[in-house]
């Protein structure tokens, strides 16, 4: 039998878990050993052979041979060890006039064989300790009873199982050795049928019917034949991502054309926002193809007729010429990070929204005072707009919402609050074209990075969100309803959506000083705390829930909740529930040295370059974790510590700045995306991988962005510490110092991209990254990347545009991700 990267170590163990009436190892290996002592030598099993290519006459049922009548043998090789994850493949041999030859397990947790005959393979499962699984492997002789052999095959708990990439800054993507890297959907791929293919050269149009631009978070829907949800499935899904931004040089002939802008390339650039839905296949042995006319595939852009819920819908905030009563409205832009229900839907965040608007300078005494301070607090306060959008048309509402510039007698005569319409969590239903997506107003809104959600059986479930600015939050939404398991399967899913998405309690996070913290809700009543005045801020009062929902981040700061370092993705351990939030960055231009807290407590600077170029705050990010007191989602106070420093390693302090320990095997910086193994697979059982994207402009003179994986702790692994910022102490906690074992870069990435979307399929053995915005700071004479071409043609023509990505990884012995 032989099993690929086999694992160098293993815990001796005897499991003592399974009812069966067969007799354990232990037992047979006591009986057997002063006749045979190749499986078993000295104390216990030190001596079991690791996966290879050797075989052993192995033992019949008698514990003496395999022959009747010395006609027919069987042997089933040697006894292994492996670990969690990996692909072990059983091969038994037949001598004489052997039949019907095949394997069957006997004990140990259950793994589904593949293969047949004398051949098969397995994916061994994921255990808390080293576990014994026995199978067996028989043949029928001519006449007589079947003849029969046994093998043992160790199973030790997961590692990681890949030696860590170095740091590059070639053009292409890197993965570790025995993986292999296929690119799949692009930006500009036609994904309706009798769409042309993309030309990449900016004369491209229809992006409703391509994939966008800047893809971000992803998540792949497993698909029956019959195009229904199939959880289990892991050849056939939908590819749900999110298109956040524009590399707008790159999507026209000789770049973008200056103000005012030709209505066609204003409208091109607004579709390739958004969200595409789109199929895609194996076609065998984890070849992925995209599905161009997959019934289900669709395009969602700033376009697309939306719905409005929970206690903002209908209010008089969110009225425009376009959704006069206030419960209607068009479109999603700027979607970063994600969410997935239970009840298989998609949810899509609407983060850097407030840049696209104009706002003339009229516009400020047309307004009260508390509506100016709040699109100032939300950061419409742009005079153009990004992309001068605004300027394209006089007529076309398309463009002319756009501008929030008050025009009309009333709100529903033009679209001075169409900026409220935007910073909302969105709710998707991928497996209906027909449906309307709905923006669920009860969670909120600010700068949407994602919405991890957390259901569990007798719960009630939970959505975590950060509010990826400066300074900004996180927050928690907790449904009213409790989880009901039978709504995981529900027809009408977006009614499912309605249910746990509208009513409920909002929170805000308070980290306290002593490693404690506090939800505190975002609930409205006669005595909820007023905004108070500050800086240039006036003293803002609430009026209803709707206003709290609309104006979210006046609320939490009423509440004085802790500003963090660009709070962004929100992930959960599914084996403990702790919750992780990685904090990208901050500067002392907007933090300074005296102006760190307990959960954000790093002020220092990361020289860069060549030039040393001053890098002062917190360049390099970390990553918070938290545990519900309980462990229940309704809680209102929890415990939390910082897992990892972002840091590196060549050159930072080891006390006060580089405080995980980080080598040059596993440093990074600005942390963005988290995601957790899917637990339907042995990388997300019981101790499962967390999965670390990098977003990084800090550290991008040593390497490209990067995507690491980890076997994190638990929170309180680590304790009390004291950081020295400058001569300003600051305590905090930390987690456990990372480690080889712990921590490792996994993939690299193209020049000047970003790594974004993460997802496998379920069984854990096609890992899904998004490669966003490569060579974005170049131009389409001298573009920053020539990717993806460069992935499989390394002397790819320099004048070629890049093109955000996804790529499907796999290994290339079958094993799951990883391991």
């Amino acid at each position: 039998m032989t099993e690929m990267n086999p694992v160098t170590a293993y815990t001796d163990g005897d499991v003592d878990t399974n009812d069966t009436t067969q007799r354990s190892l232990e037992s047979m290996a006591a009986e057997r050993y002063s006749r045979r002592n190749a499986i078993f030598r000295g104390a216990g099993a030190t001596t079991m052979a690791f996966m290879g290519t050797s075989l052993l006459a192995a033992c019949g049922d008698d514990g003496q041979g395999g022959t009747i009548g010395g006609a027919v043998s069987v042997s089933a090789g040697s006894s292994v060890a492996t670990s969690a994850g990996r692909v072990v493949t059983l091969t038994g041999t037949v001598s004489g006039n052997g039949q019907d030859a095949g394997w069957t397990q006997r004990t140990g947790p259950a793994v589904a064989l593949s293969g047949g005959g004398a051949t098969v393979s397995f994916i061994a499962p994921a255990v808390a300790a080293a576990t014994d699984l026995i199978f067996q492997f028989s043949a029928k002789p001519l006449i007589g009873e079947a003849v029969t052999a046994t093998t043992t095959v160790r199973v030790s708990p997961a590692v990681l199982g890949f030696s860590a990439v170095a740091h590059s800054l070639a053009d292409v993507v890197v993965v570790p050795e025995g993986y292999s890297v296929t690119v799949m959907g692009r930006l500009g791929d036609p994904i309706v049928a009798g769409t042309a293919a993309y030309k990449n050269d900016g004369s491209d149009a229809d992006f409703d019917k391509r994939i966008g631009d800047h893809g971000d978070a992803l998540h792949f829907f497993g698909l029956s034949a019959a195009n229904k949800p199939d959880r289990n499935i892991s050849t056939r899904g939908l590819m749900v991502q999110n298109h956040e931004n524009i590399s707008e040089q790159y999507l026209h002939p000789n770049g973008p054309t200056p103000a005012p802008r030709p209505l066609a390339e204003a409208i091109k650039e607004i579709e390739c926002h958004g969200v595409s839905v789109t199929e895609y296949i194996d076609n065998g042995s984890r070849k992925w193809s995209l599905v161009q006319g997959g019934a289900l595939n669709r395009r969602i852009t700033p376009n697309t007729p939306m719905a409005f819920s929970g206690p903002a819908a209908g209010s008089p905030f969110l009225v425009t010429a376009y959704g006069k009563d206030g419960k209607i409205g068009r479109g999603t832009i700027n979607n970063c990070a994600n969410g997935v229900t239970g009840w298989n839907t998609y949810l899509t965040c609407e983060e850097n929204y407030a840049g696209y608007f104009r706002r003339d300078a009229s516009d400020d005494a047309a307004r009260t005072v508390a509506e100016i301070d709040s699109l100032r607090r939300n950061g419409i306060t742009s005079r153009s707009g990004n992309n001068d959008w605004s300027t394209a048309s006089a007529t076309d509402d398309r463009i002319t919402r756009w501008n929030a510039t008050i025009k009309g007698a009333t709100a529903a005569d033009d679209f001075r609050y169409e900026p409220n319409q935007f910073g909302w969590v969105v709710e998707i239903d991928p497996y209906d074209p027909k449906s309307t997506p709905r923006k669920r107003t009860a969670l909120g809104r600010f700068g949407h990075e994602g919405a991890f959600v957390r259901a569990v059986a007798g719960q009630k479930p939970a959505f975590y969100m950060g509010d990826d600015s400066r300074g900004e939050y996180l927050y928690k939404f907790v449904s009213a309803a409790t989880w009901v398991e039978a709504d995981a399967d529900a027809a009408d899913r977006l009614a499912i959506g309605d249910k746990y998405m509208d009513t409920g309690t909002l929170y805000v996070a308070r980290f306290n000083a002593d490693g404690t913290g506090t939800w505190m809700p975002l609930v409205y009543s006669p005595t909820f705390p007023k905004r108070a005045a500050s800086g240039s801020y006036r003293e803002y009062t609430f009026t209803s829930q709707a206003d709290i929902c609309v104006n979210t981040r006046f609320a939490a700061d009423a509440l004085g909740a802790t500003p963090m370092d660009r709070p962004e993705w929100t992930a959960g351990n599914p084996a403990t529930g702790e919750i992780y939030l990685t904090l990208t960055n901050s500067n002392n231009s907007f933090r300074p040295v005296t102006g760190t807290n307990a959960a954000n407590p790093r002020s220092y600077n990361d020289p860069k370059g060549p030039s040393n170029a001053s890098q002062t705050g917190n360049p390099n990010g970390h990553i918070v974790r938290l545990r519900e007191d309980g462990d229940t989602t309704s809680a209102t106070t929890f415990k939390w510590d910082i897992y990892l420093f972002g840091a590196d390693a060549t050159d930072a302090n080891p006390t006060n700045v580089n405080i995980s320990g980080l080598t040059t095997a596993n440093d990074f910086s600005s942390p963005d995306g988290a995601w957790f193994s899917r637990a339907s697979n042995p990388a997300g059982q019981i101790n499962p991988l967390l999965w670390i994207e990098t977003d990084d402009g800090a550290l991008t003179d040593r390497t490209n962005c990067m995507l690491l994986a980890a076997i994190p702790g638990h929170v309180g692994d680590g304790g009390a510490y004291t950081v020295n910022n400058a001569g300003n102490t600051q305590n905090t906690f930390v987690g456990a110092k990372a480690t080889a074992a712990n921590l490792r870069r996994f993939l690299v990435g193209p020049s000047q991209c970003e790594i974004t979307g993460i997802d496998s399929t379920p069984d854990g053995r096609t890992l899904f990254v998004g490669i966003q915005h490569p060579g974005e700071s170049g131009s389409v004479t001298a573009p920053g990347s020539n990717w993806p071409d460069t992935q499989t043609n390394a002397s790819a023509a320099k004048t070629v545009r890049p093109r955000s990505s996804i790529v499907a990884i796999t290994r290339n012995d079958g094993g799951v991700i990883g391991l």
